[in-house]
């Protein structure tokens, strides 16, 4: 056998054939329109997947093997990976990104479709005021925190007594200055049936929050300090299921803070 590798990396088209054949046989037709290509341009293509075992074509309709459905197996999830990376390879490289749990470190390709929203000079102590927007306009909130900032006490306070689901974790060392510094707001939000908190064991080293209509993460530099100025933001919904499978994944490993302010 040729070098597998090569033969479903190095071209687009045999790559999306495999992947399209993932979901289901599919004619010739269907092919040609669901693919966007030309006989000429795709034949060749599909004979060379046909001499490696990866795909037949029965009774008119071409399906992928058994070794080719092991193959887009791992193959789709890689895919997916490349492209969330390529699309801000930049906030990737800078970030410390293998700070995230194991489990979710390797899924970070579910993040589709990212930008990030980046905070001017004059602005970089300040919250992103895209990040409050989108905040008030979900109906629940959810999210993990290592930092606190002096508008995020009275700003998820209002969000309780708004009505909005909130249900946040903090690291301890956030806990002991929103305690030191907020307690008064800290026990007013915590009389709210609609507000939750809890106290991370691990030492999270990243802060995210994920709401019904988007997810928003920041992250540490890899020198240590945390980027005030860029957050990694989606509104697709396998990005808002990351950060839900994120934040459950955390709230296992968290203990709830009572009425009192105890945990």
């Amino acid at each position: 056998m040729s070098d597998l590798i090569a033969i479903v990396t190095t071209s687009e088209k045999r790559k999306r054939l495999l992947i399209l054949l993932r979901h289901g046989p599919r004619l010739w037709d269907e092919i040609k329109k669901q693919l966007n290509v030309t006989a000429s341009g795709m034949l060749p293509q599909i004979k060379i997947l046909e001499d490696e075992g990866l795909i037949i074509k029965e009774r008119g309709l071409f399906q992928l093997t058994d070794l080719g459905r092991l193959v887009v197996y791992h193959l789709e999830p890689f895919d997916k990976t490349l492209k969330v990376i390529d699309q801000q390879k930049k906030f990737w490289q800078e970030h410390d990104i293998e700070a995230l749990p194991p489990e979710f470190f390797v899924r970070v390709g579910e993040i589709k479709n990212p930008h990030v929203i980046e905070a001017g000079l004059e602005d970089s102590f300040e919250p992103h005021s895209q990040f409050l927007e989108m905040i008030l306009q979900s109906k629940k909130v959810a999210g993990v925190s290592p930092l606190v900032h002096p508008i995020y006490p009275r700003f998820f306070l209002t969000l309780a007594e708004q009505g909005h689901e909130v249900n946040l974790i903090l690291t301890k060392s956030a806990y002991k200055k929103i305690k030191k510094e907020y307690f008064d707001m800290l026990l007013e939000c915590l009389q709210y049936e609609n507000a939750r908190l809890s106290i991370y064991d691990d030492d999270a080293r990243f802060a995210y929050i994920v709401t019904d209509i988007y997810f928003s993460m920041g992250l540490f530099m890899k020198n240590g300090i945390f980027d005030s100025t860029r957050d990694i933001v989606s509104k697709d919904p396998s990005a808002i299921r990351y950060g839900e499978e994120l934040f459950s994944h955390c709230l296992s490993k968290s203990r709830p803070i009572n009425k009192e302010g105890q945990y």
